[in-house]
């Protein structure tokens, strides 16, 4: 076994371990809560180990520095937290990577003429309280502070609450001007989720991101009445799961009828949820992704369209509310060009959310995805080769070594 792979599995092992279901596989590890802190405390005690200060900053993401933070600094990493169920390497690839690439370049015997951070945003998938990227978002003023205090988990444990345990000030969140004018560049590494990559490069080990894609999520809350799922006809029922049925097939309809979009109805929920019981209440949340906000925002009135007609119908209520709409991220053309150079690697797409698109308009941001054959991504399938990561990690110790 070589070296670099050895490292490399021994670092890996942190993360791989901590907030997994042994029975699915899959991982549960969301912002603020018992694996979260954990895998916190670990990437703090690897930054330690290998000379970076670390910090926190005032919406609870860390920064481990190499050279003390001057404007041009170049920072690297992504994040740690899953969606519920998710995969191993999904946000974890790109913080166990920049810390590998601080210890690539030391051994190549690179001084860095600039300062460089290795970053974990927290929340990025909002698995927890329901908006994506929350961490970046609240760092870069893209999220209200106030409307990020007040979100609530499945729990009842506000966004406050839940900041106080990892040391963090509930009144501190928000934007950070000051670190954002530090940064000259963002490098982002990360699975490819799709096989884009695949199928446009075969043979590609890694590819430059050139722009990601508009994300939304809003809730729906269709109110019907409650009443016995035994005693009661057709003609006699206001059963709020028919319009709930109508935005799931919707969904599936925008998707097949445009393949630049996807929408996805989750967390569907009857209230009460009994086989008894026609349900009084269903919420779901609706997802869509598109190369757009306003293509976005068409794409909702168009499933919710249905909804609202079949809940006129049933005698239903619909109250809509949108919880988070990200545009269209360009990731800046010239660092992406001379990565792409410096790589040799070609340049594509991204029809999903990142951290690095978050950042796009305050900071030049770049993105390189590595292969992912199966495609497989927020499931326990979700795998990547340790080779394949072993060379992505010096790939991206490549970029870093052109930017500092």
């Amino acid at each position: 076994m070589s070296a670099a792979r050895a490292r490399f599995l021994s670092t890996w092992s942190g993360p791989a371990g901590i907030g997994r279901d042994h029975r699915s596989g899959g991982y549960h590890r969301h912002g603020f809560d018992d694996a979260d802190l954990s895998l916190r405390e670990w990437f703090v005690e690897q930054a330690e180990r290998r000379g970076l200060a670390t910090e926190t900053d005032r919406s609870g993401n860390l920064w481990a520095w190499w050279g003390d933070p001057e404007p041009g600094a170049v920072a690297v990493g992504s994040h740690l937290d899953t969606v519920p169920g998710g995969g191993a390497f999904d946000g974890a690839l790109g913080v166990v990577g920049g810390l590998l690439a601080v210890d690539g370049l030391r051994e190549r015997g690179v001084r860095p003429s600039r300062s460089l951070a290795v970053v974990c945003f927290t929340e990025t998938e909002g698995g927890r309280f329901g908006v994506p990227g929350l961490g970046s978002r609240l760092l870069t003023g893209s999220l209200d502070p106030d409307a990020a205090r007040r979100l609530h988990d499945d729990h009842g444990c506000s966004l406050a609450e839940a900041v106080r345990r990892a040391g963090v000030d509930p009144t501190h969140l928000g934007p950070d001007p000051v670190r954002i004018a530090t940064l000259g560049a963002f490098v982002e590494l990360h699975l490819e989720q799709g096989r884009e990559m695949t199928t446009r490069h075969p043979g590609a080990l890694v590819a430059v991101g050139a722009e990601i894609a508009a994300r939304g999520r809003w809730s729906v809350l269709v109110t019907g009445r409650t009443d016995h799922a035994a005693a009661t006809a057709s003609r006699d029922r206001r059963d709020p799961m028919i319009p709930a049925a109508a935005a799931v097939l919707a969904a599936r309809e925008a998707t097949d009828a445009d393949h630049s979009v996807r929408a996805t109805v989750a967390r569907l929920r009857a209230e009460p949820d009994d086989p008894a019981v026609i349900a009084g209440a269903v919420r779901l949340v609706l997802d869509v992704t598109s190369p757009s906000a306003r293509r976005t925002a068409v794409v909702v009135d168009r499933i919710l369209a249905p909804v609202r007609e079949r809940a006129t119908a049933e005698g239903c209520t619909v109250v809509v509310r949108r919880e988070s709409l990200q545009d269209n991220a360009l990731l800046d053309t010239g660092l992406g060009l001379q990565l792409s150079a410096a790589l040799d690697a070609p340049v594509l797409p991204s029809a999903v959310g990142h951290d690095a698109g978050v950042l796009a308009p305050s900071v030049p941001s770049a993105m390189v995805f590595v292969r992912n054959p199966s495609g497989i991504s927020h499931a326990p399938e979700e795998y990547l080769d340790p080779d394949d990561c072993v060379a992505a990690v010096d790939r991206l110790t490549d970029a870093l070594q052109t930017l500092v």
